[in-house]
């Protein structure tokens, strides 16, 4: 009989360390998962932060409204130098901003003065080619431009389009 009671205590032992042995590979395996879900949150967290930072730091554009396009009516006709021509060109502006299109229409008379003194310099042969016509049309708009920081107007004019071109 003391040879069965000595043989579950040793039963009894074997049991405790396989439990002890079973106990701490589950705390390492716990302790592998909190490991590798904190490193995985900080890895992944410092890439919100980065964005954010590099986010915070591009200038900030401002938000254009829907874009109004306004006519210059009636449209410009003016003497070319040289021999006896006429050129009348349609004109339209396109802003995005409310203040500056009532800015546009209320300084009409100035912009008109402007840009016909700009046209009365031309001549008909310089005007032919598609490209003179570009160039005319970028010339026009920074004439208007200058002439909207002159009289200090809430924006500038984004874009200038020829409606009608006619040369005789």
């Amino acid at each position: 009989m003391a040879n069965e009671e000595a043989s579950e205590e040793l039963d009894l032992g074997e049991e405790k360390s396989g439990k002890s042995k079973l106990i701490i590979i589950i705390a390492i395996v716990a302790v592998l998962l909190i490991g590798g879900g904190l490193a995985a949150f900080f890895l992944l967290g410092g890439e919100e932060e980065a964005t954010e930072e590099a986010a915070a730091e591009e200038p900030v554009e401002e938000e254009k409204g829907p874009a109004q396009y306004l006519d210059f009516k009636p449209p410009f006709v003016v003497n070319m130098p040289g021999r006896p021509s006429l050129l009348q060109i349609g004109v339209s502006i396109r802003v995005y901003s409310e203040p500056m299109a009532e800015f546009i229409r209320h300084n009409d008379p100035m912009i008109r003065h402007h840009l016909l003194d700009l046209l009365s310099t031309k001549d008909g042969k310089s005007l032919q080619t598609r490209e003179a016509k570009e160039a005319l049309q970028t010339e026009m708009l920074e004439a208007l431009n200058k002439v909207v920081k002159e009289l200090e107007g809430p924006g500038e004019v984004d874009g200038i389009f020829f409606t009608s071109f006619v040369m005789q």
